[in-house]
């Protein structure tokens, strides 16, 4: 999340709102959109195996299209799998991309 905190905090511009979301989600109101698609990102990520039908029919059914779900599914699994290989590698986030909070 460190990498991508920058852009988090270009759309929500309040830092406990920032916290909140980066302690858990689950605890800020994002809409139920924005909690569907993130409850999907969560369990592929966290428990693949687990994915069943109801996560693509919850994410249909606050509006989502298919060519929506399949972007991000797959943007979920490129992101899982760049991490994983970076981690493996122990390659640390460019220093340009690490959070500066302004003075």
């Amino acid at each position: 999340m460190e990498s991508h905190e920058p852009d988090l905090r270009s759309e929500i511009k309040d830092d406990e709102t920032v916290r909140s979301i980066q302690s858990d989600y689950r605890s800020v109101d994002l809409g139920p959109a924005t909690r569907s698609l993130l409850d999907f990102a969560t369990k592929l990520t966290q428990t693949p195996q687990q994915m069943t039908r109801a996560y693509v029919e919850a994410l249909r059914s606050v509006g989502f299209c298919d060519k929506d779900i399949v972007d991000a599914a797959q943007l979920v699994g490129y992101f899982n799998y760049s991490n994983r290989v970076m981690d493996s590698l122990g390659i640390e986030p460019e220093p340009e991309m690490r959070f500066k909070p302004t003075p």
